[in-house]
């Protein structure tokens, strides 16, 4: 037992003590500011729960424009820089997806929300949070299309 207690701990220092031996990353004082970090390098933003709603849409043409227009309006919301970051859910007790939106302004969130097809049409509810994390968040949207391959 003390064996398998000494390597948990091992394993749970292991990563930091070799990262505390490296030099310190450069800080850069520009992007701290223009994506509003704090001195740790984080932010606040609103962070969203997406959950199955009071009227989930049978399958068929209709239920494929709403959730076209879902994903082009996370399209538009993202190109805005409203939001951050976006995915689905195994959908386990309900739960469909998330957002995570760069405001920490609940109201502004909302209305956003709002502007989704899944959430007028009752296919989806949304449970707003405040949320303080990582300021490089704001690097997902210009990073995440470099990361796509193009198709042969």
């Amino acid at each position: 037992m003390k064996l398998a207690c000494t390597l948990a701990l091992l394993c749970a220092i292991g990563p930091f003590s070799v990262h505390a031996q490296d030099a310190p990353p450069a800080y850069d004082a520009a992007k701290a500011q223009a994506w509003g970090a704090n001195d740790q390098g984080l932010r606040s933003y609103v962070f969203v729960l997406l959950k199955t709603g009071p009227k989930p849409m049978p399958a068929g043409p209709a239920r494929d424009e709403m959730f076209k227009g879902h994903f082009a309006n996370m399209a538009r919301l993202a190109k805005e820089g409203m939001l951050v970051y976006a995915g689905p859910l195994d959908g386990k007790e309900g739960l469909r997806g998330l957002f995570i939106f760069a405001t920490a302004d609940l109201d502004a969130a909302q209305r956003a929300v709002e502007t989704d097809p899944v959430i007028v049409n009752g296919e989806m509810v949304a449970e707003l949070h405040k949320h303080f994390g990582s300021a490089a968040l704001l690097a997902v949207n210009e990073w995440h299309p470099k990361l796509i391959k193009p198709k042969p």
